[in-house]
């Protein structure tokens, strides 16, 4: 009923018909296309979001993304964690990237922490390297490491002066 006509075909090439292919052809390369297809990286799913109505009692902890909007009482572990404007967290907090709009009471640690000038953090941030916006309020101490999301790690040595300047 439908067939491909020879006006789209490109010059040289035969147009496929829906006939059977004769016993003595070889078989058909796959398409360029079924190639990039199976070979393109998965798409990184969405970030999970905990709406400002949500009120969470306990402790959570994925390799993927969240954003939380509301409250959580409870340690959150997580790749990269976006803490809200309205959100607040009680509780310990471990990512490897952690943008603070909201409030955090309690332990920040990262390798990559950002406080924007709407965040209030009452605790400790342990990170490898950090941001802090004009405006931010922050009470605590912060201590650099080398690798921040393990507990057990020693603080960075300070640097020592190059003898060649």
């Amino acid at each position: 009923m439908f067939s491909k006509s020879k006006i789209n075909e490109p010059a040289g090439k035969p147009a496929e018909t829906d006939a059977p292919a004769a016993a003595t052809s070889a078989p058909a390369a796959p398409k360029q296309t079924d190639y990039k297809a199976s070979s393109a990286p998965k798409a990184k799913p969405p970030a999970s979001v905990l709406s400002a109505d949500l009120h969470v009692t306990g402790n959570m902890k994925t390799t993927g993304d969240i954003q939380v909007e509301g409250t959580v009482e409870g340690d959150i572990r997580a790749h990269l964690l976006t803490i809200g404007e309205s959100a607040t967290i009680k509780g310990e907090v471990v990512a490897d990237d952690v943008v603070v709009n909201g409030r955090i009471v309690g332990r920040v640690r990262g390798l990559k922490v950002r406080l924007t000038s709407t965040a209030r953090v009452e605790g400790d941030i342990i990170h490898k390297t950090i941001a802090i916006e004009s405006g931010a309020h922050f009470e605590g101490s912060v201590q650099r490491q080398d690798d921040p999301l393990n507990p057990g790690a020693k603080t960075a040595p300070a640097s020592k002066p190059n003898p060649a300047s």
